[in-house]
Order: structure tokens, then C-alpha cells, then sequence
């Protein structure tokens, strides 16, 4: 069964997939004016600060996967930053929480996006700072059109906004009314900020880098840091817990960290080799799961049909308990990945599933570990915690709490250069907007958790075990495709889903995006307030009746979704002879790739 809505677009110049077509649209005419592919991203990274402010902006966080061609290594730029000295269990505690709110002040951590974009292109970019952000500027000052799911996504949060958050409902509600999709939308302030810090930036010299330097000062030690930290401590302001709060933020945060490269994870899967980020990301969860379905003929099994659902949806169960059990911080915890990444075992994990959907939550035992199963137990106060219905589609609640609310681009030049990033937070609904800055802190600590001794436990200068999650892909050691998607809790099931379909299936990659998708809430979630749905599977409405019903009687709880509302992915390729290859994602008509 073939599904699609467009071709596979191929080319040789360069090849762009992102979540919003301007953004795609901006990386290419960086690319045209003599750009790399990383110069193309960081103008499309800010080009998606200013419109998608539901899904990222300035003051959230990035992982990004990148290779230079010149290198020939993978690397990955964690832009994920760390929890305030203020963040204490202590004072958390004693503001009356048992849980870190999933908005506001008191769920902010230092925000990482503007540094990592910015190490990005002093090292690896050939352009200069204001080459490269004039496109957001641009947007921001002269106006963007304004999709119709910023609306709605206002619309939620707008009694919030009227009644506790002015600063927001001074720029969301102009003129004290909700903006309308398809006119045009512009943040002046924000793009006063961004010029600001291009301003200081050549102050500090002609070159780029010093220019580059000189901006990243004024963003951690100088008028940004200051005026976060001013305004969280200012006055406390309403956050998710339904209490007002002030923030713990504070400028020494921001001067003392910085966005770091790391070596990434991989795994091999029939002569593909996958990279992920650490586990400070869910990343490891598609290696964990692509280890426990390398024991299965996955090549012989229809995408559309129960077989390969099935399995594919029981490996996530039992990848994702994993990551509850172990994933945290690894400059704070030990992570045991090598065992959880081994043959061993993932040949006894593998025998679990069965022809039944499971019904439990079911981490593996790390000899040396078994504390962390004790802990995940009790602080969620046993198994019948786990029960409760929760996760599903990103949405907006009450306080404005979101779920999974994010963006990506994928870019690769003529010379094969590959990068690809996830930039999420500072939401429009997660936290106030600060007033002289034009954009909004991440809500990223929610994922922390407020019980001792556990990997994912509230810590100072530690990161939050975030969602976040990039791809890269060698196929046969050589470089191949880069892809990813928004998403939360989902990132690493539609992004498995898409490999799978491409590598295993030998659909090309706009098919196996445009595939009917699925998902499973049979975890904890990642946000607030951190419910799960054991047994849970959601599907797309194209999936054929009989997949349904034969899901069902396997004991799966399945929900058929609208028939485009799974997944929003995008990839970009390159074959061994310079052929480069992008697609992208049709749902909810946002998504573009373009390639020449």
C-alpha cells in the first residue's frame, strides 16, 4: 500500500526540510548567496524563533547533530542548558510543590538555543552574524504571516494571558484582541533585541568570530542576563501549580555555562549506523529499540499491517521504561548504556514481547542499578500510579502547560556538509514574555523530578533529561541522511517509524513520512503532570480497518486518530555521487522541503 502527497525532491545544489516553509526558504537563500549548510541553519534556526513562537523561540534550548565534510566526524552541540544554583528540591519544596510546575518562572532553566546556534556558526559557518540573522529580523519587525495554529494556541492561554501574564497579552492580544491567521504578525521588540546583540557583537571587533564572541557576552554576561533575571524575581507571577511564584534564574546562571560538543551515541542496524545525542536526551530510546527489533524480519512485514505495529510499539514500551529507569544527566548520574545498548541484553529484553500488548510499565535490570527501579516505583507511588490517563497530541491546558510543543530543519550543502537540530521552549504559552526582550523562558525543568536519588532528580547545573532528539545516519560508513521531527515523548517513535519504513521498507523518504503514523503514551510523560496511558496506541485514520481491529484483539487500547495528525517530520539525504534528496512533512500544511 503506497501513500504520498508529493515527490521525493532531488537536486545537487542543496536540500532543506524543515517544520515552516520560511524557514526552509531562508536556509536555501543562504545557500544561494554562498552559505554552508551550517550558515543555512542557524539563519533558518532564528528564521523559527520568530514564526513558530508557539513551538520555540530565543529563550528555549537545541540539540543539534551536525558533520563537516572536512571533518568527516559526527558531533553533537547539546544547546539543552542547565538548572538554575537556585533550583533546589529544598526550595521547591518549600514553595509547596511536590512536582516542578510545567510553566513559568519556577520551570525555566538556563536557556541554551541563542549559544549553541552561535558556536555553530563561529566554528563551522563562513558568513557573518548579521548575514545570518537578518532574515529574523526581517520577520520580526516587517511581520510574518501567522499560522492559523498560533492562534489557536492564543486562544487557549488568553484568559492567562488577560488575567496574569500582561506582558504576553501585550504582544499576543494587540490591540486587546486575538491576532488572525494569514495576516501578517510582528514582534518589533524582539527584533530590537536581536539587533542589539548584533550591535554589540561589532562593537567587539571586525572579524566574525570576535563578532560572534561579542554577542555571545552580551547574551550571558550583559543586558539579556540582566533582564531575566530582573524580571523573574521581580514579582511572582501564575504558574501551572495554580500558585503565583517568582523565578530562581538568575545572570550568574546564564555567565556560567555554555553549549559543549559531544561524541554521539550509535547503533548499527544492518549496515546502518544511527547517531543520537546522550542521555541527557530520550535520543538513546530509538537505538534501544532499533537494538530489541534487530532480532525480528522487519523487511518481511507490511508498515501498514499489525504485525509490524505491534512490534514496533512493544520495543518502545520496553525502550522507554528503560529511559525512565536510567536516563539522566550523565555528568551527574551514571548511565548504564553500554549494557543497555548490548546484544545481551536486548536478546533477553526481546523474549518479553510476546503476541499480547503489554499492559505494565517494564524496565530492565542493570546490575548495580537496581535503585533506580526502586525509585521509579515510589515517585510515582507504585504501579497503579502509572494508569492514569495522560500524554497524547501536543496540546494546551489550563496555566499553559504544553506537551511536546516544537520545531526542526535539516540542511545539506553541495559539499555534503550535514546538520540537523530540534530547537524547542520559551513557548509563547510557557512562560510570561519578558517586556524589554520580546520573547518567552523555556519551561524545560518540568522534566526534572523532585524525589532523591534518582537520575532524572532536581539538581543545580544539572540538565533536565529533555525529549529532544536529532538523527543522523551512515549507511554503509558513509554519510547519509539527516531527519527529525517535533513531537515530545513522540520524537523518537515517529523518527524510528520513518527509518524503518525507508530502510527496512525501501519507501523513499517523502513516502515514509507521508506513511500513516503511530504512537504510544505507555510511559510516564515527559511533561507535566507527568501522567501515562499503559496499553495506549494511537493511529492515524488511513491505517486499514482490518490493522485496527487485529491491534485490538491483541489488547492494544487503540484510538484512530484524524487521518493526517501523527507526526511531523523532515529529512534531508545524500547519495554517494552527490545526489541530495528532502522531504517533508504535509500534516497540518506547515512543513516544506526544497532541494535544487
Amino acid at each position: 500500500m503506497s501513500f504520498t502527497t508529493r515527490p521525493e525532491l532531488r537536486g545537487t545544489f542543496g536540500a532543506v526540510g524543515s517544520t515552516h516553509w520560511l524557514a526552509s526558504a531562508v536556509a536555501m537563500s543562504v545557500l544561494e548567496q554562498g552559505g554552508n549548510a551550517f550558515d543555512a541553519a542557524v539563519a533558518g534556526g532564528f528564521t523559527l524563533q520568530v514564526v513558530e513562537p508557539h513551538l520555540n523561540g530565543l529563550g528555549g534550548e537545541v540539540p543539534i547533530v551536525l558533520r563537516a565534510a572536512a571533518e568527516g566526524r559526527v558531533r553533537i552541540l547539546c544547546g539543552q542548558g542547565t538548572a538554575p544554583a537556585g533550583a533546589t528540591i529544598a526550595h521547591y519544596r518549600g514553595e509547596g510543590l511536590d512536582m516542578v510546575p510545567g510553566a513559568g518562572f519556577l520551570a525555566t532553566v538556563v536557556p541554551g538555543a541563542f549559544d549553541a546556534w552561535l558556536q555553530l556558526l563561529r566554528d563551522y559557518g563562513t558568513l557573518p552574524p548579521r548575514e545570518v540573522l537578518k532574515y529574523a529580523i526581517g520577520y520580526a519587525r516587517d511581520g510574518y504571516p501567522l499560522v492559523p495554529l498560533i492562534r489557536a494556541t492564543i486562544e487557549r492561554v488568553e484568559k492567562l494571558f488577560r488575567e496574569e501574564w500582561p506582558s504576553s497579552a501585550a504582544l499576543y492580544l494587540p490591540g486587546g484582541d486575538l491576532p488572525t491567521p494569514g495576516r501578517l504578525f510582528r514582534n518589533p521588540t524582539l527584533a530590537d533585541t536581536y539587533e542589539r546583540l548584533l550591535a554589540e557583537g561589532e562593537a567587539a571587533g571586525a572579524g566574525r568570530e570576535a563578532q560572534i564572541e561579542g554577542m555571545r557576552r552580551a547574551w550571558s554576561q550583559g543586558f539579556v542576563a540582566e533582564s531575566l533575571e530582573r524580571f523573574c524575581r521581580a514579582e511572582p507571577l501564575m504558574d501551572s501549580s495554580g500558585q503565583r511564584h517568582r523565578g530562581v534564574l538568575a545572570a550568574q546562571d546564564l555567565a556560567g555555562w555554555q553549549a559543549s560538543y559531544e561524541a554521539p551515541l550509535t547503533y548499527d542496524f544492518h549496515g546502518w549506523t544511527v547517531c543520537k545525542g546522550g542521555p541527557w536526551s530520550q535520543g538513546p530510546v530509538l537505538l534501544q529499540q532499533l537494538a530489541l527489533l534487530k532480532g525480528f524480519d522487519l523487511k518481511a512485514l507490511d508498515p501498514a499491517g499489525p504485525d509490524f505495529v505491534h512490534l514496533v510499539t512493544e520495543a518502545a514500551k520496553l525502550a522507554f521504561a528503560d529511559r525512565e529507569a536510567y536516563y539522566g544527566d550523565p555528568d551527574f548520574v551514571s548511565v548504564p548504556m553500554e549494557t543497555l545498548l548490548s546484544d545481551a541484553y536486548n536478546d533477553e529484553r526481546r523474549k518479553l514481547i510476546g503476541e499480547r500488548a503489554s499492559l505494565e510499565l517494564r524496565p530492565g535490570r542493570v546490575a548495580g542499578y537496581e535503585a533506580n527501579l526502586e525509585g521509579l516505583l515510589a515517585q510515582r507511588g507504585g504501579d497503579e500510579e502509572f494508569d492514569s490517563l495522560g500524554g497524547g497530541e501536543p496540546t494546551v491546558q489550563t496555566g499553559g502547560v504544553t506537551k511536546g510543543d516544537t520545531c526542526h530543519i535539516d540542511v545539506i550543502d553541495r559539499w555534503g556538509n550535514m546538520v540537523g537540530a530540534t530547537p524547542s521552549g520559551g513557548w509563547l504559552q510557557s512562560s510570561p514574555v519578558v517586556p524589554e526582550l520580546g520573547f518567552c523562558l523555556n519551561s524545560r525543568g518540568q522534566m526534572f523530578w523532585l524525589e532523591e536519588g534518582q537520575p532524572s532528580t532536581l539538581e543545580p547545573g544539572k540538565r533536565p533529561r529533555s525529549t529532544l532528539s536529532v538523527n543522523l545516519v551512515l549507511r554503509e560508513g558513509e554519510p547519509y541522511m539527516v531527519f527529525g521531527t517535533p513531537g515530545g515523548d513522540y520524537q523518537d517513535q515517529w523518527s524510528l517509524g520513518l527509518f524503518l519504513r525507508h530502510a527496512c521498507h525501501g519507501l523513499n523518504l517523502q513516502e515514509a513520512i507521508d506513511h500513516p503514523s503511530f504512537q504510544t503514551d505507555h510511559m510516564p510523560s515527559s511533561f507535566w503532570p507527568r501522567n501515562a496511558d499503559l496499553g495506549s496506541l494511537a493511529v492515524e485514520g488511513r491505517f486499514p480497518p482490518q490493522t485496527v481491529t487485529a491491534l485490538t484483539a491483541r489488547g492494544h487500547r487503540v484510538e484512530v486518530r484524524e487521518d493526517w495528525s501523527l507526526g511531523r517530520l523532515s529529512a534531508v539525504a545524500r547519495e554517494p555521487g552527490g545526489l541530495l534528496k528532502a522531504a517533508a512533512n504535509p500534516r497540518f500544511m506547515q512543513g516544506y522541503a526544497i532541494a535544487r
